[in-house]
């Protein structure tokens, strides 16, 4: 018999219809859908993490999370972390530019993440996250990475400091004022840092963004503690600003 005998038959018509009928009485069955195993922290989840925190989307009512970049390697990392084989695919920014997209259905990580304090539409709604203390760090590498910058600049100092000198600074970025004085405050707990943040209003925006700063000395306490394991997943332009500038000048 080929592929589609059955059409049109019914038990009531067809004996094997009714036998093949017979046969799963009583029998139940479930959707397939791809999800992740038991979800728990660990540093590379943490990472992970603070990326769909930032540049990911939880999508209301589908179980589906979407995470958009311009760097194909957090892509990548992503999915492998996730043990995921979901494509990569390309998009244009609204400036023209090349971003990397993926989009996948998983209902247990999407349960998981909106219990650790992600929820959709959370650029101006996101708060704090429940991460556990151990995976702090490389949770704020992950927000780094996704919405932050590494920047380092020349000025020119005045009175008794005149000269030309480098500096350094972190920013996290956020439409959300609260997500960004939880972060605030986890960073001083935990780094000892204070850091300042900033309001920025533009016409061109309905909303204000927010962002995290911090100077010198306390960037590069910060990004030391970031950076500390080599192996560790990270944007690899923003660690080599970093360990760049460590290295020319003597950051131990």
């Amino acid at each position: 018999m080929g592929k589609g005998w059955a059409k049109g038959l019914t038990a009531a018509t067809d004996r094997r219809v009714a036998r093949a009928a017979a046969g799963h009485v009583g029998m139940q069955y479930r959707a397939r859908a791809t999800a992740s195993p038991s979800v728990s922290w660990s540093d590379a989840i943490a990472y992970v993490v603070g990326l769909i925190a930032t540049d990911g989307c939880l999508i209301s009512g589908r179980s589906q999370i979407a995470f958009v970049s311009l760097d194909r390697s957090l892509c990548e990392v992503l999915l492998g972390t996730l043990r995921r084989s979901n494509k990569i695919r390309t998009t244009l920014t609204e400036s023209g530019t090349t971003a990397y997209r993926v989009q996948f259905g998983d209902a247990r990580l999407y349960r998981w993440l909106l219990s650790i304090g992600l929820t959709p539409r959370k650029s101006l709604t996101l708060g704090a996250i429940a991460v556990p203390d151990a995976h702090v760090l490389s949770l704020v590498r992950g927000l780094l990475d996704g919405d932050g910058s590494v920047l380092t600049y020349s000025h020119r100092g005045t009175g008794k400091a005149r000269g030309t000198y480098e500096a350094l600074r972190v920013r996290f970025c956020s439409g959300s004022e609260e997500h960004v004085k939880w972060l605030r405050e986890i960073l001083r707990a935990r780094l000892g840092i204070k850091g300042w943040i900033v309001r920025t209003d533009r016409k061109d925006r309905p909303r204000p963004t927010f962002y995290l700063c911090y100077g010198n000395i306390e960037s590069a306490r910060l990004l030391k503690q970031l950076y500390l394991d080599p192996t560790a997943p990270a944007l690899d332009r923003k660690r080599l600003r970093w360990t760049s500038y460590a290295e020319r000048h003597a950051v131990g």
